[in-house]
């Protein structure tokens, strides 16, 4: 019998939290701004959100649309903005930074990651617009709390990155590949079987979440769908 699956659903409000959870999700990835991929949310939105449901929640740090954390300014705000979140609660996060020429961003990495204090977090889907993926995942190895890629194989999404996928997951526990795969980026009911299949127990829906489109909330009735599918294994 293989273990249960996670599901991760993107959250932008309170409503969409408890859809979420009623339909069985186990972690939430907070953002704000959909528009943009997925921002930091303000923190009463945060807070709202961790009032509403028990479950995990990995929070956006990201300011802006594109992978670039910006100068050394920017970078600022985004520590000061993971205070703040921690502050209020927050102790799961979500980023990933890529330099002009396309490999990781160490330095903001890192500086974001000195304020976290050892709280787990999410390398995002910066890994798919990445020169190199093997080199970014061995240079961000050791880095305190990173347990976790969220990738679709490709930046064109798992269509294109199923090869990618199933490959990075027969590379378990590897350097830099000790992290768990949590698969998201144009994910349909029809990759599970083979990702599943691959060793890959943890996925991530959106729109997926959202029969009604994004300005339409989660429907805990399609998250149930999901839920019943990875349950099958």
């Amino acid at each position: 019998m293989s273990k249960r699956a996670v599901l991760e659903v993107i959250a932008l409000d309170a409503r969409d939290a408890v859809a979420a959870q009623a339909g069985g999700a186990d972690r939430l990835e907070v953002v704000t701004d959909i528009a943009a991929d997925g921002l930091t949310p303000p923190v009463p939105a945060f807070a709202a959100i961790r009032a509403a449901v028990d479950l995990d929640l990995r929070v956006m740090l990201r300011l802006s649309d594109g992978f670039a954390a910006g100068d050394a300014a920017d970078v600022g705000r985004l520590v000061r903005a993971a205070g703040q979140l921690r502050a209020a609660g927050a102790d799961q996060f979500v980023f990933g930074f890529l330099d002009t020429e396309g490999g990781v961003d160490l330095p903001a990495v890192e500086r974001v990651v000195a304020e976290l204090d050892g709280c787990p977090w999410t390398f995002h889907r910066a890994i798919d617009h990445t020169a190199d993926r093997d080199a970014l995942r061995k240079q961000c190895e050791g880095l305190p709390g990173l347990d976790t890629y969220l990738t679709a194989g490709s930046a064109a999404g798992v269509d294109d990155g199923l090869a990618v996928l199933i490959a990075e997951a027969g590379r378990h526990g590897e350097q830099g590949y000790e992290q768990q795969l949590l698969v998201g980026g144009g994910l349909r009911l029809g990759h599970v079987p083979a990702l599943r299949a691959a060793g890959i127990d943890a996925f991530h829906i959106g729109g997926a979440a959202r029969p009604g489109g994004w300005t339409a909330p989660v429907s805990a009735a399609a998250v149930g769908e999901w839920r019943r599918v990875l349950d099958r294994g």
